[in-house]
């Protein structure tokens, strides 16, 4: 076992890329995920690696591109609007199946909105990133050590897949400290190779890497490949975590943050009476339907919270199928629930107690 560091949030995300082997940041500021970059451009050169701030987010997302391309591991971050201009560049590193990881420290928006913490990009990461038919896998950590975990996962499923994995956590995260260990770290020399990268035609026919075709017949079969890689995610790396559903009547359903307080909720309700439990996605795609849709056999009803007006709701619906109620309670603009509020919640939907 590692020995056990107090970190903030980013800085543990940046810290995680360097254990993963990661050896090329390139990124643009903007808060409240700028301790990413900030961390990275002094630590990337200690072990032989590259930083660089690019000229805008659109600049970034092309360079890491490039940086994929030639079989390297790499990292961007950026938080709600930034991603929101990385998004073409994005669709490109799918389109051309290349691995890279991506990290959102979500803000409150839409527009400029403001620099504190919001789940509002949920619809973004998990079905309208960007333009065409593509899918990210997105991972949603819930406290600082599960960031870590899951930035050094995130490069190996990017590696695996062939196809760009974001990271999706709320600014709290990011900025919250917390004990972490790192209990792995990855030698670069050791990863496994890429035969289909542009890193010199050394012998051997030369590879070309595009996201262009024109050809429709010749996309069509592109898109279906691709779309048999993301039934594969679905098949192979749905991940929850859950607790208390063997007599809830009550199930709450919430990531990152949000799932945190819930908890706490749950705890005051289990107090006086309230069989709740609580499903926690940590991917939001592929999304842990299944589990949802068993539950909903043996429950009473479904409270989705969220720091949005409501978008993982759509998913929780879709995964109930409508066999018992789903209600929401959410905060936003970067305000944050209480567990009283949620409890409150659960107190209108269970009923009085005696």
């Amino acid at each position: 076992m590692g020995e056990k560091v107090l970190m903030k949030g980013n800085e543990a995300i940046a810290e995680a890329a360097v254990k993963a082997g990661c050896r090329y940041f390139f990124g643009y500021p903007i808060t409240p995920q700028n301790e990413i970059p900030a961390y990275l451009s002094w630590r990337l050169p200690e072990v032989g690696g590259v930083f660089l701030q690019a000229e805008s987010e659109v600049a970034a997302s092309n360079m890491v591109y490039g940086a994929a391309g030639a079989g390297a591991r790499v990292l961007t971050s950026s938080s709600s609007p930034g991603i929101s201009l990385k998004a073409e560049g994005i669709s490109y590193i799918a389109g051309a199946e290349l691995p890279a990881v991506i990290v959102n420290m979500m803000r409150g928006g839409p527009g400029l909105g403001g620099i504190q913490p919001a789940q509002s990009d949920y619809f973004q990461a998990t079905k309208g990133m960007a333009h065409g038919d593509f899918h990210l896998l997105v991972l949603a950590p819930s406290s600082v050590q599960e960031a870590v975990d899951l930035t050094i996962d995130a490069f190996a499923l990017a590696d695996k897949y062939r196809n760009p994995v974001m990271l999706l956590a709320d600014g709290m995260i990011g900025q919250m400290m917390e004990p972490v260990e790192f209990t792995r770290e990855i030698d670069p020399e050791t990863l496994p190779d890429k035969p289909w990268a542009t890193n010199g035609a050394k012998g051997r026919e030369k590879n070309i890497i595009n996201s262009l075709a024109l050809d429709p017949a010749e996309l069509e079969k592109h898109n279906l490949k691709l779309k048999a890689k993301y039934d594969q995610m679905k098949e192979e790396e749905v991940r929850f975590a859950s607790k208390g559903l063997d007599d809830a009547e009550t199930v709450i359903v919430a990531y990152g943050t949000a799932a945190r307080i819930a908890a706490s909720a749950i705890e005051l309700a289990r107090q006086v009476g309230y069989k709740v439990g609580l499903i926690r996605p940590i991917t939001l795609f592929p999304f842990p339907e299944e589990i949802i849709n068993q539950t909903a056999d043996k429950v009473a009803n479904f409270l989705t919270i969220e720091m949005s007006t409501g978008q993982m709701i759509e998913d929780v619906r879709l995964a109930v199928n409508g066999k018992k109620p789903v209600h929401f309670y959410g905060r936003t603009g970067g305000m944050i629930p209480s567990p009283e509020e949620i409890f409150e919640q659960i107190k209108i939907i269970g009923g009085a107690k005696e």
